[in-house]
């Protein structure tokens, strides 16, 4: 018989029909009464390695995440600070300065700056970044001083089938080539695409040239342009409103509808920014293809007294006042512009929007007959 369990010592278990002591767990898998385990190595007390006990652990208030340092990446895009914008000094990029003096494009005067062709005051300049002031800096390029041009505005009447470009190696008839009195080096103010017509400005003067082209000053352009098929009133809302392009979406446009057929509508249209073929583009959305498109009007200059190919100098009342409606950010009163020279009476803009008003035809001089519409800008 066992012996009874006053008879054991502590830790001890008795099996059955024998005294001889059995160590191990207790069947059942319930918890062993055995003896205490010595402590663990890395402390007294039973003390885990690398930290401390768990009672002891630092509490961290409910919801507050530990914070971790940030892992350095190996690769990556380097993030560069914006360099500091240039302090208007009266000074100029030497690049910029050669091409307003008619030297050469600002590409090519990168090129010849760096490679040692360009002297400041009698010293080499290699640096593109270079600035100097126009009024006391002395500019030599190749051993020829460099003077800096006089402004030149001119107006042009563009016919079809000229291009805007300045390539020399341009196969079709150039802008610039009507013009081989005018010295120096002239560029178009925006373009008109081949097939367009009418009034476009030339200059060397950058600052004027993006005065009159950015959508932000609104500049207002005036067209004339026949689309194919009757205009309708949702198309004429969606023109207004502005259509999605591939470069985004366009800021709507004045329309004023002239004469409306089964074959053909005759319309006015006011831009106030120039994605290219912008006219085109959107009647083409609307299912109205563009058939004739000129421009006539450029802020207060028309085509009054200037034939197909010809040109001449702006007044210098009228430079300023084309800088003056750029000043104004909104681009002026255009309606009232229109009715001047368009035969148009003076219409608000919410008359020239809806179209409701029709305007009385009154004769143009010889040759700016603004029926004769032919192809626009869409710079």
């Amino acid at each position: 018989m066992a012996k009874r369990h006053e008879d054991r010592k502590p830790g001890q278990r008795l099996s059955r029909g024998t005294d001889a002591p059995r160590g191990g767990k207790p069947r059942g898998g319930g918890r062993s009464s055995g003896p205490a385990r010595g402590p663990r190595p890395g402390g007294e007390g039973g003390e885990r390695r690398g930290g401390p006990q768990r009672g002891e652990r630092p509490s961290r208030p409910f919801g507050a995440r530990p914070t971790r340092k940030p892992a350095l990446r190996k690769s990556g895009i380097r993030v560069t600070a914006k360099p500091a914008r240039e302090v208007d000094d009266g000074k100029v990029r030497l690049n910029r300065f050669l091409a307003m003096a008619g030297v050469c494009s600002r590409r090519a005067a990168d090129e010849l700056i760096a490679s040692g062709s360009v002297e400041v005051n009698g010293t080499t300049v290699t640096e593109l970044g270079f600035r100097l002031d126009p009024a006391t800096d002395e500019v030599v390029v190749d051993g020829e001083r460099v003077r800096q041009e006089k402004k030149v505005y001119v107006l042009f009447n563009k016919p079809t089938n000229v291009v805007c470009t300045n390539a020399r190696n341009e196969q079709k008839k150039r802008v610039i080539d009507f013009l081989p009195e005018v010295k120096g080096r002239l560029f178009t103010v925006g373009r008109l695409d081949l097939d367009s017509e009418g009034l476009i400005l030339l200059t060397n003067d950058g600052d004027f040239a993006q005065k009159l082209t950015h959508p932000r000053y609104g500049v207002p352009k005036t067209y004339s342009v026949v689309v194919r098929g009757r205009i309708g009133q949702k198309e004429l809302e969606k023109a207004r409103g502005g259509v999605w392009l591939a470069e985004g979406p366009t800021q709507g446009m004045q329309i004023k509808v002239e004469h409306s057929s089964h074959e053909k509508s005759f319309l006015k249209v006011i831009l106030r920014e120039g994605k290219n073929r912008e006219i085109r583009r959107v009647f083409a959305k609307l299912d109205l293809p563009v058939l004739e498109l000129k421009r006539i009007r450029i802020g207060d200059l028309n085509l009054h007294g200037l034939k197909v190919g010809d040109w001449r100098f702006l007044q210098a009342h009228e430079v300023q006042g084309l800088l003056d409606v750029s000043a104004a950010g909104l681009g002026g009163d255009s309606g009232a512009a229109l009715s001047a020279d368009d035969g148009a009476d003076a219409t608000t803009r919410s008359q020239w929007n809806t179209g409701k008003k029709r305007a009385p035809k009154k004769p143009m001089p010889d040759g700016d007959d603004d029926s004769d519409f032919g192809d626009g800008d869409d710079e």
